[in-house]
């Protein structure tokens, strides 16, 4: 088999593909085969029929048809192995030649077919990128924050005859009707004003009340079979509490923690808020990296991949009316061609630098992303080796590593012109511990 390549863009090819009548033999006679068990010619068993009754059967045509069709895939995955070359998109087929009908042995399936491929970038010195992160320092605040936090996990509510604040936590009762007509109602709820995680307005209409006062306000309902309905909501206060938090001392921390002291609690909270500061500068870092990356090469996007990609986002019939916009179009495509470009520049990178994934690392990240789907981490592998995601899977923690990578070898200072050290953003403790004894190794 040959094939040739001609380039119609960065992110399109044309190949010619010539397959010999010998290659193409073993095919053919698969096919006498198949259709032998599939027809009936007196005289003969099934399986047992001669190709020269096939041809006059069912017509040598139609056997090479049947032969060009079942080896069609394998000759395209060929010529794309062959010339390197990955597609993006279903390739469009147009066979040219095929062996001769009249004379046995002579002629050759030729066929052309155009197909997107993968890009390839010539990736530009990355080792050393500057940017600049927020400067981020621990303060008393933060540690108090923290500590405040960890009491309310050990508080008590209290009954109070106070009226209902920001934060008060009310246990109330509530009805909704729509245009009149009770279309909902619960007794003995409990909520804290400013959670925000009931109806819109529920805040302003509980603030100021007492237990024994009721209020009324104007909301849109947010589920059940009236969801999105516009409601009269009549909440009514039994209760107002307020949470007592207990005191912060030697005792508190033996309860809450590990430790014997206050202060060595305190210690504690600001390492763990330390640690959070170089996080949120490792998120912050690893962004400006990526993007000055981006600006560093040059990434031909595939037109018709990404238009077929924005198709099916808008195709979703139970989207808003006003969910398919030009604005939102605009949008969606900015998103996509960045998405795309991430993509081809981070497998670049990882195969420069050689990235594997270990299974452990793919464990972890199925673990993350099921919980982010609120799902059992194991229904959740089910589902994506079922649906053959998993190699999906697998290149997104290799092209996160890669990023991981830049990140390490980038020159990052904060605002105040100090050097920002993220070694333990880039490479978790445990990271570290297993690097440091490779290397003694």
């Amino acid at each position: 088999m040959k094939s040739a390549v001609e380039n119609l863009n960065p992110t399109r090819v044309k190949l010619t593909v010539e397959v010999p009548y010998e290659e193409l033999k073993p095919r053919i006679d698969e096919a006498y085969k198949t259709i032998a068990q599939q027809i009936q010619v007196p005289g003969f068993r099934k399986g047992k029929v001669p190709s020269r009754l096939i041809d006059q059967r069912v017509g040598r045509g139609y056997v090479i048809e049947t032969a060009v069709n079942d080896g069609l895939n394998e000759y395209y995955q060929k010529a794309m192995v062959e010339n390197e070359l990955t597609p993006l998109s279903r390739p469009e087929v147009d066979i040219t030649e095929l062996p001769s009908l009249e004379n046995v042995g002579e002629g050759q399936l030729v066929f052309t077919l155009e197909v997107d491929i993968r890009p390839k970038v010539e990736l530009p010195d990355y080792k050393g990128i500057e940017v600049t992160v927020e400067a981020k320092e621990v303060a008393d605040e933060d540690i108090e924050k923290a500590l405040d936090d960890l009491r309310g996990r050990f508080g008590t509510l209290k009954e109070v005859e106070a009226p209902a604040a920001a934060d008060s936590f009310v246990t109330i009762d509530l009805t909704a009707t729509v245009d009149g007509e009770e279309v909902d109602s619960a007794q003995g709820l409990s909520y804290q004003i400013g959670s925000g995680n009931m109806l819109e307005g529920m805040d302003e209409a509980l603030t100021g009340l007492t237990a024994g006062e009721d209020a009324t306000f104007e909301t849109t309902l947010a589920g059940g079979e009236h969801a999105g309905q516009s409601a009269t909501v009549k909440v009514v206060v039994t209760a107002v509490k307020q949470r007592e938090l207990p005191e912060a001392n030697d005792d508190f921390a033996q309860l809450a923690s590990e430790f014997d002291t206050i202060a060595e609690l305190r210690e504690s909270l600001s390492k763990d808020a330390a640690e959070g500061k170089v996080v949120e500068q490792g998120v912050e870092a690893r962004e400006l990296v990526l993007d000055k990356l981006l600006e560093l090469v040059e990434v031909p996007v595939p037109a018709g991949v990404i238009d077929e990609q924005i198709e099916q986002h808008f195709d979703n019939p139970q989207a808003e009316a006003d969910h398919d916009t030009e604005e939102h179009r605009t949008e969606v495509r900015q998103n996509t061609e960045r998405a795309f470009k991430n993509e081809i520049v981070l497998d670049a990178v990882a195969e420069a630098e050689e990235v594997g994934v270990e299974q452990s690392e793919l464990i972890d990240y199925i673990v993350q992303t099921a919980g982010q789907y609120g799902m059992d981490p194991n229904q959740f592998a089910q589902m994506l080796d079922g649906a053959g995601q998993v190699p999906m899977l697998l290149g997104e923690v290799r092209r996160r590593k890669a990023l991981a990578k830049v990140l390490e070898y980038a020159v990052v200072t904060d605002s105040n012109g100090a050097t920002v050290d993220l070694s333990s953003f880039v490479k978790p403790a445990g990271e570290e511990e297993v690097a440091e004894e490779a290397a003694a190794e």
